[in-house]
């Protein structure tokens, strides 16, 4: 009788053991489903650890989290004087082609101080680069997106090179916040 015991034991931890390395095999297909990993030169920029790294911006709403990136405070010093930090931050699902400090040491320091000095300007050009759906690399290809000022933005590229607007180059693209799609770009856009 207790061979008989001893066997339905051992059986019984084998198909949990069994049962668990199954499991284990399939969460990296569960999590490559979930969301594409950040892609692009720049990516490696991102600080490793802390509020800015990919794991801390992914605990944060996109407004908060892009305060916490130290390649994106102009965007967030903007984001705050244009007073949409609320209105990101409780958005859901959405995108942000989110342009990096040096994309906005490309403008003229005379016009850049004028445009964070115009708010309805600047609201504009910020919610230019906001769109109100997900957006994938998978979606970078050949993509159209209708944005929250209500212009469109244009996608294209391949493999880990895409471009918005054909201006703009996507230099660390989908970077998750707790609501939102992040493409950190090299030029600030322009809607027309």
């Amino acid at each position: 009788m207790n061979t008989t015991l001893t066997r339905r034991r051992v059986s019984a931890a084998l198909a949990a053991a069994a049962l668990s390395v199954s499991l284990g095999a399939l969460a990296p297909l569960a999590s490559a489903h979930e969301g594409d990993s950040p892609f692009g030169s720049g990516c490696a920029s991102v600080p490793k650890e802390g509020a800015g790294s990919f794991a801390g911006m992914a605990k944060d709403p996109v407004a908060t989290a892009a305060s916490n990136n130290p390649a994106l405070s102009t965007l967030a010093t903007a984001v705050q004087k244009a007073g949409l930090v609320d209105t990101l931050n409780n958005a859901k699902d959405i995108t942000v082609f989110a342009p990096t400090n040096a994309a906005f040491a490309k403008i003229p320091k005379a016009d850049l101080a004028k445009v964070l000095a115009d708010k309805s300007m600047l609201t504009r050009i910020l919610t230019y680069h906001v769109v109100d759906e997900p957006v994938k690399k998978a979606d970078l290809g050949d993509g159209s997106f209708k944005t929250l000022q209500g212009g469109t933005l244009t996608t294209s590229g391949s493999g880990d090179s895409y471009k918005v607007n054909d201006t703009a180059t996507v230099v660390c693209g989908d970077v998750r916040t707790a609501n939102a799609t992040v493409h950190v770009i090299d030029s600030v856009l322009m809607p027309q």
